[in-house]
């Protein structure tokens, strides 16, 4: 198997043991699953546009000449490793902004939502700024065994380079992965990058997992310009609050320079005696 997810029908996705989750071996993890809602919401978009009328004077459903400019992901509960049907629809179409949403089910429940803002491009190059400084390039980078914290399908999956040592609660790091997000389907640039972002939260932790439990329930990820590239750069800070909250915070990069940020809520709790059972 060379990709997270098998398509086995229009709407339907089988996983592979490549998204297997962090938390629990009979979960998803949710990298992987938040970047099929993305390659749906990329086919619908896709379908809409070609079936909208080339003439109509009405706003159309789609444009794919439209960017990304923020996902928001909400995690509703256990994300089981069974097949996910994923339904997506246009909430409000337009000419120079557009949103998405899509929703995946596993076993009869809904699993995760996400919703999606696409915006048209306008030439500002003469007043962009205000990123910060790029990364080093993850090349001459050493590999760091991250499965000696994590375990999991999809945690043995990826190549993670940090470009310095990686300390409790800050942590930057390239991630890489050779597999497809669905076999044999070619996903959009941005679909492999969002499939990788969900990682942050376990990159730079407070905490070892064994100890401690702090799953995140959603992902919100701001771009200000499109990433590109097979690598993904997370300069990561993770903070825990006195109450049980957390929060991971990312900003992230491609090889080119940085592209937008990242937003994890967490839900912080002592480890049970028993094996955890996710969220």
């Amino acid at each position: 198997m060379t990709a997270y997810f098998e398509r086995v029908a229009a709407d339907r996705y089988r996983p592979t043991t490549h998204a297997g989750g962090a938390w629990n071996d009979a979960e998803i993890h949710f990298s992987p699953l938040g970047g099929l809602l993305v390659h749906a919401i990329d086919l619908h978009r896709a379908e809409s546009a070609a079936s909208a009328p080339a003439s109509a004077s009405a706003p159309t459903s789609a444009a794919p000449d439209k960017q990304l400019g923020r996902i928001s992901f909400d995690i509703l509960g256990f994300l089981a490793a069974d097949e996910c049907t994923v339904q997506v629809q246009t909430v409000r179409p337009g000419r120079t902004i557009e949103l998405v949403e899509a929703s995946v089910s596993i076993g009869g429940r809904t699993a995760a939502t996400a919703r999606a803002w696409f915006i048209s491009p306008v030439d500002t190059a003469s007043v962009a700024g205000g990123e910060p400084e790029p990364l080093p390039a993850p090349h001459p980078l050493r590999s760091w065994p991250i499965h000696e914290t994590w375990s999991g399908g999809y945690v043995a999956s990826l190549d993670v380079r940090p470009v310095t040592p990686p300390r409790p609660g800050r942590t930057t790091a390239w991630l890489g992965s050779g597999l497809q997000l669905v076999a044999g389907e070619q996903a959009s640039p941005h679909a492999s990058f969002i499939a990788l972002v969900d990682t942050a939260n376990g990159i730079a932790v407070r905490q070892t997992p064994g100890s401690w439990l702090f799953p995140n329930l959603d992902l919100t990820i701001h771009l200000y310009r499109q990433p590109t590239g097979a690598w993904v750069g997370l300069d990561t800070t993770v903070t825990f609050g006195p109450l049980g909250l957390g929060l991971t915070s990312s900003v992230l990069h491609d090889v080119a320079g940085p592209v937008g940020r990242a937003e994890q809520v967490l839900t912080v709790r002592p480890a049970p005696t028993l094996p955890p059972q996710g969220r």
